[in-house]
């Protein structure tokens, strides 16, 4: 889908809806838009996509019950100055009776690529990617998950070439060497991440890399895609 169809959709849908700017998911809906057709070839930001559009970005533009959670998220964020642990948002009236959008690791990064995708919110961003690459339950952790659900997700580069490997395992050592006797050229390990979610932690970075997917789980990435996947750690 070219840029200019995206506009036109955009600018369509506003028309008819007294100008109001629809949100990504109303065009989802409506024209099969993905967030891998716009993020980020054309914009970082769906709220940049609305302002090219001429038009002014909405603060929210709620439509479901995960972007309502969203959205307090994002009020108790600012008010706290940072973003909340299970106990902050047990302790707020706002949250009660709402069902929870995941794990404090889940929660960050649907807020985050929330406030990545509409305009207005510089200050959240820097305070969700704080927590998202670093261990983001350092003080909730009740007990030591089980070694039988840790896993790894890893970055392997092949060769000289600007292709990356983005896949899981329950042992990189003994991964790289499965993947080593498929190519020709020397394998490079880069990084792993430890984790006891490694399905929906390898889905995230498939789905952030989606515009650089070359064939299976290989991706051309930048040295600057590299090292945002080298600053997360572990995630439990």
């Amino acid at each position: 889908m070219s840029k200019t169809e995206i506009l036109d959709s955009i600018r369509r849908i506003a028309a008819a809806n007294n100008g109001k700017a629809p949100g990504s998911q109303r065009l989802a809906s409506e024209i099969g838009l993905r967030k891998s057709d716009w993020y980020p070839k054309f914009w970082v930001r769906w709220g940049d996509a609305i302002r090219e559009a001429g038009l002014q970005p909405n603060s929210f533009v709620v439509a479901s019950p995960d972007e309502v959670l969203i959205a307090k998220h994002v009020v108790l964020i600012r008010q706290l100055g940072r973003f909340p642990i299970d106990s902050d948002l047990r302790l707020n009236p706002s949250f009660r009776g709402l069902h929870s959008l995941g794990n404090k690791r889940q929660r960050v990064v649907k807020v985050l690529e929330y406030c990545r995708e509409h305009n207005g919110f510089d200050d959240v961003i820097p305070l969700c990617e704080a927590v998202a690459a670093t261990d983001p339950l350092p003080r909730e952790r009740l007990a030591v998950p089980s070694v039988r659900n840790i896993g790894y997700v890893y970055l392997v580069k092949h060769g000289n070439r600007a292709e990356y490997k983005i896949g899981r395992t329950s042992n990189p050592i003994r991964r790289e060497g499965e993947i080593r006797i498929e190519l020709p050229e020397k394998l490079q390990p880069v990084h792993s991440i430890r984790t006891d979610d490694p399905a929906g932690i390898e889905t995230y970075w498939h789905r952030r890399f989606a515009e650089k997917r070359k064939e299976g789980e290989w991706f051309a990435l930048t040295l600057d895609d590299v090292q945002a996947f080298k600053r997360w750690k572990r995630i439990f």
